[in-house]
């Protein structure tokens, strides 16, 4: 890879106060919907509902899929800070409705309303930072608040699982809903990034979308990288629970493979950012299919737990060379009057490859463990397709508008 010669924009770095609270809130939003992963599979199987082991993931990506051009539009007219408020606020209030859903229906139900609080924090979150950080380090702002999520994201099924062994399913939970609402807190002492000439009074008309206002195709490319590449994480959150308990890993190991995974997209995370500002998203998502095709084909083989945690850190550090990469390209293509609805269709594309890997997973899997290793080839091969477009794809400069 050839460095990038046309910087565009000066080297400050953007480490305003601003930032550094926007990522701790990243990170307790991220941790409190994360918490509940690990122990989720198996207390729908003891509500009965074991067979839908799929729909835990797949109904929470879709109604944060389908929320995603709400908050696009929302966040570039009202603001990135409401738009963020009300997915924390959501986050809070589901986690103290699941010891009530004591149904599958209810507690399915409940899932499909938890997905909003996705369907609109991250939005607000990623315009909220584009605006605040000059272009010419938007990747490595990007990896750095990829390094918060990602912290809450191995903090919070870890956490989750001790709570839930050394207390109750029920005060996990509360916990969850407690860290969604101190995000929520942290988003009260942020200023306003959108420009006052842009913002409007909510009112319940700019809830009715035209078709314009769903999609923006300025970034169809880094939306289609994402649903390909986001594609197996949906399968791998549906099917690793059950891996795990088959390798004999069980209680305080249980969390072990996100663990490993999430280390390794931590170390490697900062690096992509810079790498990418250097030289060009599309050479650093070139790099990342390939890792995580290669991490997708250690789980495809993984008979014993050494592989098995071999295959969670290449996928982690395919993960953290991918993620960072995939959100500057989006906020480069996107004009800024319509950044919130670029990072939404972004999102859009995440919700789909994640929610369709999950119910491909759970459909495939049905509880039988010979066929694991087909869940994640069906995610290899989704992985290989990202990567013969990018090899066929041309560079991508950073457009003068986004600078």
């Amino acid at each position: 890879m050839a460095p990038l010669t046309a910087a565009a924009a000066p080297a400050t770095r953007p480490y305003t106060a601003g930032f550094w609270l926007m990522c701790l809130s990243s990170f307790l939003f991220f941790a409190s919907f994360n918490l509940l992963l690990p122990e989720l599979p198996d207390h729908l199987t003891r509500l009965g509902g074991g067979e839908y082991k799929g729909f835990i993931i797949a109904l929470f990506t879709l109604t944060a899929g389908l929320s995603r051009p709400f908050s696009g539009k929302l966040a570039d007219t009202v603001g990135r800070i409401p738009v963020m408020v009300f997915g924390s606020l959501v986050c809070f209030i589901c986690g103290f409705f699941y010891p009530f859903a004591l149904t599958v229906t209810g507690f399915l139900g409940l899932r499909l309303l938890h997905g909003f609080s996705t369907g609109f924090k991250p939005t607000g979150t990623a315009a909220f930072i584009a605006d605040i950080v000059p272009v010419a380090r938007r990747g490595e702002a990007m990896g750095l608040l990829g390094v918060t999520g990602s912290l809450g994201m191995a903090a919070g099924p870890a956490f989750g699982s001790w709570v839930a062994e050394h207390y109750s399913l029920n005060t996990m939970f509360y916990c969850s809903s407690g860290l969604a609402l101190l995000s929520l807190l942290v988003q009260g002492t942020l200023t306003e990034t959108l420009p006052k000439a842009q913002r409007q009074r909510f009112r319940f008309s700019l809830l009715k979308l035209n078709w314009s206002e769903v999609l923006e195709p300025r970034v169809f490319a880094p939306a289609l990288i994402t649903l390909l590449c986001l594609f197996p994480y949906g399968a791998v959150l549906t099917v690793i629970p059950d891996q795990s308990r088959l390798l004999g890993l069980a209680g305080p190991t249980k969390g072990l493979f996100y663990i490993c995974f999430t280390v390794a997209s931590l170390a490697v995370r900062l690096v992509a950012g810079k790498s990418s500002d250097t030289y060009g998203r599309v050479a650093v998502l070139r790099w990342s299919a390939g890792v995580l095709a290669a991490g997708l084909a250690l789980l495809v083989w993984a008979p014993s737990v050494p592989v098995f945690l071999a295959g969670a850190v290449v996928f982690g550090l395919g993960t953290g060379l991918n993620s960072p990469t995939l959100y500057a390209w989006t906020i480069d293509l996107s004009h800024p009057e319509r950044r919130g609805r670029g990072v939404a269709t972004m999102y859009i594309a995440l919700e789909t490859g994640i929610g369709l890997g999950a119910l491909l997973a759970g459909w495939v899997f049905d509880n039988q463990p010979g066929r694991l290793p087909w869940v994640h080839a069906a995610s290899l091969a989704s992985v290989l397709g990202a990567l013969a477009f990018l090899l066929l794809r041309r560079p991508d400069e950073v457009p003068a508008h986004a600078a």
